[in-house]
């Protein structure tokens, strides 16, 4: 899974947001430099400059490149030597930063990763795209689902024509960690998620549904309509909301639905997502990642396994394994192989050839407006009890 590199040496690598009490932040710097491609040499680690410098020991930024803004630091880094300022960005801060911190860096000709979603709102989103194209880096977004081995094979499998005319995409993320108002006793990740201010329009299906949209588009490759959708409330107060399901119809006839909860007792990060062709079905659940389900009828049901050794592994699914079979791989290392994909086009601009992300594997801008197009669209039906609403956009990937 090796990167052809001119450069020899490690991406130098800056952090927004992870500072202390944070999540996402972590596992960022933790897949970043998982394969040894790269190294975090700065950061603006908070939005509050005392706390930002104070995390940077946590995270071994030496004390002049902890930052106490993002502004301070797509400023100072700008002005250092190509030698040692960074060659990208990791922004791992709420929804509503997004967009202002992409594109400081963006301007500024740095290389972005994002985590999802990708902006406030879609006019952020689609000014974002845009900037992208203008400036010529690479940005990848961070829906690190689709960095597991054998969803890659899944959706080589898909694209070979191994299921056939695609009928169905049926997904669903259901957690339970929202079953009360954390928001109210100040729990941070709580705070900014069920907040519209910070969130934008959409809580749970913002938050975990984009997920698996993505990973039907990722899987499937299909091209959405329409979509109709409903969305609820179900905690009293919260001002989000906290479950919600979608019917999608594709451009090929096909049917897809997304349901998505933050209230189901129990639940932990159960993602799950079936695909139904005329030819064959396959199953794929991220809390059991390293098992992948085919099922022909009249067959014995298939039972693919992550074996970088196995005949049947596509060359994709096998390049992102680390370890022998058996050895089990999660979530690090999946969101360490969205890294490792976006870090070729990274180190070829660095290189000097001009980067085309339209095909990229790992998930790119137009993903990003595909996302804040799908929970726009979403609120918007629901607001609508329900109604048809187009899922069509031209900055979409296609």
């Amino acid at each position: 899974m090796g990167v052809n590199a001119p450069l020899n040496r490690k991406l130098r690598m800056g952090l927004i947001g992870g500072g202390q009490g944070a999540f996402i932040g972590r596992v960022h710097a933790t897949a970043a430099i998982l394969d040894n491609r790269a190294v975090l040499v700065a950061g603006a680690l908070s939005a509050d400059p005392a706390r930002a410098k104070a995390s940077a020991p946590d995270f071994d930024i030496p004390p002049e490149r902890a930052y106490g803004s993002y502004q301070d630091m797509v400023t100072a880094e700008a002005k250092l030597p190509d030698a040692e300022r960074i060659d990208f960005v990791s922004i791992a801060t709420p929804n509503h930063t997004h967009f202002e911190v992409a594109r400081a860096f963006a301007e500024a000709g740095f290389n972005v990763l994002c985590d999802k979603p990708m902006t406030y709102d879609l006019a952020q989103a689609e000014e974002l795209a845009r900037m992208v194209q203008r400036t010529g880096i690479v940005f990848a977004l961070t829906h690190n689902y689709t960095g597991y081995p054998l969803v890659r094979q899944a959706r080589d499998m898909v694209l070979a024509g191994e299921l056939g005319e695609i009928n169905a995409v049926r997904g669903c993320y259901v957690q339970g960690w929202l079953r009360r108002r954390l928001e109210k006793e100040n729990q941070k990740q709580a705070s900014w998620r069920t907040d519209p201010r910070r969130s934008g329009a959409a809580g749970c299906f913002g938050d975990i549904g984009t997920h698996t949209y993505n990973l039907g588009r990722f899987i499937t490759g299909l091209l959405p309509e329409t979509i109709s959708c409903t969305l609820k409330t179900f905690e009293a107060g919260r001002q989000l909301d906290d479950y919600g399901t979608a019917i999608v119809r594709y451009q090929n006839g096909a049917l897809g639905t997304v349901t998505a909860s933050q209230i189901s007792h129990g639940r932990e990060n159960e993602l799950w997502i079936e695909v139904d062709g005329t030819k064959g079905a396959l199953q794929w659940h991220q809390e059991q990642p390293n098992k992948l389900l085919y099922r022909v009828n009249g067959q014995p049901h298939r039972l693919y396994t992550r074996d970088p050794n196995a005949p049947y592994m596509t060359d994709t699914a096998r390049s992102s394994c680390r370890l022998p079979s058996g050895h089990p791989e999660g979530f690090f290392e999946a969101f360490a192989n969205v890294y490792l994909a976006a870090y070729a086009d990274i180190v070829a601009r660095a290189g000097g050839q001009k980067v085309d992300s339209a095909k990229s594997l790992y998930p790119n801008v137009a993903d990003g407006v595909d996302g804040m197009n799908f929970i726009t669209q979403s609120v918007a039906s629901s607001q609508q009890n329900g109604a048809w609403l187009s899922l069509k956009h031209a900055l979409c990937r296609k």
